[in-house]
């Protein structure tokens, strides 16, 4: 699993390693079952503290993204399918909601963001 912390990025460490992850699970890179590496190995790899790693896999427990088996380490769960297209849709929603307030501080009219949105949706082929 590659994880790529920046100190510069004004986002807490352990936020970053949460929000890579998440992304490694919802993309389908890290599978069900799947065991992440161990506190002390994320630690030493990304050469921070491990209550720092133990705060980002403790966040990804509380979101339902992982299980903690005692003395065995972190495990990606199940993931329910509805509860990730849900999560995926309030991102779709928080990025249209920005590219719409662009907009509206550009003075766009709303048939050239709509003309925009038309011609980015054919160029990327979706469906």
């Amino acid at each position: 699993m590659d994880i790529i912390i920046s100190n510069t990025a004004g986002v807490p460490i352990y936020e970053q390693i949460t929000a890579q992850v998440k992304d490694a699970i919802l993309s389908g890179k890290l599978k069900e079952g799947e065991a992440l590496p161990s506190l002390r190995q994320l630690a030493k790899d990304l050469k921070i503290s491990v209550i720092t790693t133990l705060r980002a896999y403790s966040e990804l427990e509380q979101a339902g993204f992982v299980v903690n088996v005692q003395g065995k380490g972190c495990y990606v769960r199940p993931q329910n399918t509805e509860l990730v297209r849900e999560q995926k849709l309030r991102e779709v929603e928080a990025h249209l909601m920005s590219a719409m307030e662009a907009a509206r501080l550009a003075r766009l009219p709303r048939e050239e963001l709509l003309e925009i949105v038309h011609v980015l949706l054919e160029e990327s082929h979706y469906e």
